[in-house]
């Protein structure tokens, strides 16, 4: 009884009952521009990052591993990082800091 709000006046017609879904329609829309496309332009955004690594780029994983990348496969990439030789999935890769032939930005 509590959950149906409150009852009319007399003489009052009730609300229709498609206005008690209006709050739940915006809140979906809210949800979705605030947390759901975000995370789908970030996740294209690293589909692209990983389609464009190539041999030569340092590279940073989301380990925290620092790395020059010395072959790409169709799913792993081998690195070296300072003496050791690394074979890792293209997923692992969170961020390529310079590209090669190129002088970082920062």
């Amino acid at each position: 009884m509590l959950a149906m709000g409150p009852s009319p006046q007399p003489g009052q017609q009730p609300p229709p009952a498609w206005t008690s879904f209006v709050p739940l329609v915006l809140l979906v829309v809210v949800f979705y521009f605030v947390l759901i496309r975000p995370q789908q332009k970030r996740t294209r955004e690293h589909q692209q990052l990983l389609k464009t690594v190539k041999p030569g780029d340092k590279v940073l994983t989301s380990g925290g591993i620092l790395g020059v990348v010395l072959s790409v496969k169709e799913k792993t990439v081998t690195l070296r990082s300072a003496d050791t030789k690394l074979e890792i999935t293209k997923s692992a890769i969170a961020e390529i800091t310079e590209r090669s032939g190129e002088a970082s930005e920062s």
